[in-house]
């Protein structure tokens, strides 16, 4: 073989690899189109205990394909404080579970020998082309489900006839056996083949479909392709720890029970490798009537068994070891000082955007709920500061609050790039409306913000200048920012529901606006009367218009989240 007949072989495999890549994430994709709520709301109420943290792992990840994508969503939820790094962990192994889907997917229908589906990959193309440009949306994301699977077994068809096949006498074959002969030494060597392969691609089921194509075409015996599985099993959490790495610690320490977990369960597969192997072997052949270790056809079934096995079996190991691993992770990484505390409470999306765009809306609705509680704690601040008469502890409030204010400007323009990221990948029409709901719900949660730090402003400069209020504003004021603190409560509690109540919401406004109307009236008489000065008015009516512009916010938001 010539160097360009090398080159163009190369480039060739990698190609495939990428179609076969493209066609997971567009089916993946799709599904989540399909069910993203439902994995959402699935994923965000698994607290119960860890057996079912398991299974929703599983369930999640079999479902969207990608262990990685689970993960970081799952390592991101812990960040936002949505689930505990205890139940983290009970996903993150049921997800490895899950993972192994994929594997059997690619035997069965890939490598299977009583069908062969690559030759219903077009007319499931054909059949899928009318839903595809159908008007109704969940039509559209099962043809893109199709779709994504007949490219992805494509892709696998495209990579089985890449590869050469050589005979034993060839230079790439001479090589790989030379490779295999250095006993436990070689092992190791195609471990950390298998974890280069999936940090380079980003993918294990990739990777394991490229390991299931070479070794069934004889240049890596049975062992060697096992233990590259297990690299690609230690491989993919590198997705997760770099998504974490702009995280809190709790996301840390979940991300690195990820390593933990797979490098734990890789060391005593590798300690009894040899035993594992014999075993591996002899279910496949029970199984099958094939010896994997004997015959290269049946290789691809028992590389599935041996990476089912393995995600099984360790998951059980573990399961007994949680408390204590959660308490060896609290160890590695301590809890952060204060000011950092401080700080990872507003880095909650930066980097981790998930690549599954459609459960990403979870991750930025929690953050929307932290963005609420912080305005309804700043409008409390207000009448606090109104009452103080000691000039350090009004200070003291005013400088708080311009602090919360600051807070809230930084989180809004982190959902809303975050948010624009999201919108800009595939979406489901219910996803974009859920987008196009929180990018408004953000804008006026700032504005309630501003209004606050304006309030705070307006008392401050009151007290600088003299200005006094008689009862009867403060009574009046007290009585409008019980109304506003009420409406905020409703407009959080909505926030924080999934099935929000606009009744409520429009009742509080109503209240809001009768009491305004009431007050403009009164004031005006007052003025005429010289109940007060002018300069005393001008603030008044201030605070009170500035009370109503939050209103009227917290009543948007409301509506916004019942559309």
């Amino acid at each position: 073989m010539s160097f360009p007949d090398i080159i163009l072989t190369i480039l060739t495999i990698i190609g495939s690899l990428g179609i076969f890549l493209y066609g997971m994430i567009l089916m993946s994709e799709a599904l989540q189109k399909v069910a993203g709520k439902r994995m959402r709301r699935v994923l965000s109420s698994v607290t119960s205990n860890d057996f079912k943290g398991v299974l929703t792992g599983l369930t999640i990840t079999g479902a969207i394909q990608s262990s990685s994508a689970t993960t970081v969503m799952i390592v991101s939820f812990v960040n936002a404080g949505l689930i505990s790094l205890r139940r983290s962990f009970s996903l993150i192994m049921g997800a490895n579970i899950g993972t192994t889907v994929t594997a059997w997917i690619i035997v069965l229908l890939g490598f299977g020998n009583t069908f062969n589906i690559s030759v219903i990959i077009l007319p499931l193309v054909a059949l899928s082309l009318p839903m595809l440009f159908s008007g109704k949306s969940h039509l559209r994301s099962w043809a893109e489900f199709i779709i994504g699977f007949s490219i992805l077994f494509l892709g696998l068809q495209f990579l089985k006839t890449s590869i050469p096949v050589f005979d034993e006498s060839h230079v790439f074959i001479q090589g790989f056996e030379h490779l295999v002969h250095y006993g436990f030494f070689s092992v190791l060597l195609f471990v950390g083949i298998g974890i280069i392969l999936t940090v380079i691609f980003q993918s294990s089921s990739a990777v394991m479909a490229l390991t299931f194509v070479i070794a069934v075409d004889g240049w890596i015996p049975f062992d060697m392709a096992a233990a590259m599985v297990l690299g690609e099993n230690l491989g993919t959490t590198i997705t997760a720890n770099m998504a974490a790495l702009v995280a809190n610690r709790p996301a840390k320490r979940s991300a690195l029970f990820h390593v933990l977990f797979n490098l734990a369960g890789a060391v005593w597969v590798l300690v009894l490798f040899h035993p594992v192997i014999l075993g591996t072997d002899y279910l496949g052949n029970l199984l099958t009537g094939s010896s994997p270790a004997a015959d290269l056809s049946a290789v691809p079934f028992g590389l599935a068994i041996f990476h089912t096995l393995f995600n099984i079996v360790n998951t059980v190991i573990f399961f007994a070891l949680l408390p204590f691993s959660e308490r060896l992770l609290n160890e590695i990484l301590p809890q952060a000082k204060k000011r950092d505390r401080e700080r990872s409470k507003l880095i909650h999306l930066g980097s981790t955007y998930l690549s599954t765009s459609e459960l990403s809306i979870v991750q930025a609705r929690d953050q929307i709920k932290i963005m609420s509680n912080l305005v309804v704690r700043m409008f409390d601040m207000i009448p606090a500061l109104m009452m103080e008469r000691e000039k350090e502890e009004y200070e003291k409030i005013f400088k708080k609050i311009r602090k919360y204010e600051k807070i809230t400007d930084r989180i809004d323009a982190e959902i809303t790039k975050y948010l624009i990221r999201v919108s800009e990948s595939k979406l489901s029409h219910e996803g974009t409306e859920q987008v196009r709901h929180m990018l408004k719900i953000v804008d006026n949660l700032e504005s309630i913000g501003d209004a606050v730090r304006k309030m705070s402003i307006n008392i401050y400069t009151k007290n600088l200048d003299g200005i006094y209020f008689i009862q009867e504003i403060r009574n009046n004021l007290h009585t409008m920012f019980d109304l506003i603190r009420n409406a905020l409560l409703i407009m959080a509690a909505n926030i924080d529901s999934e099935e929000p109540e606009i009744e409520y919401a429009l009742d509080m406004e109503k209240q809001i606006n009768e009491l305004r109307n009431n007050l403009r009236k009164e004031h005006i008489e007052n003025i005429r009367i010289g109940k007060y000065n002018h300069p005393t008015g001008i603030v008044y009516t201030d605070l009170i218009h500035l009370c109503e512009n939050i209103g009227d916010n917290a009543i948007n938001i409301s509506e916004a989240l019942c559309h």
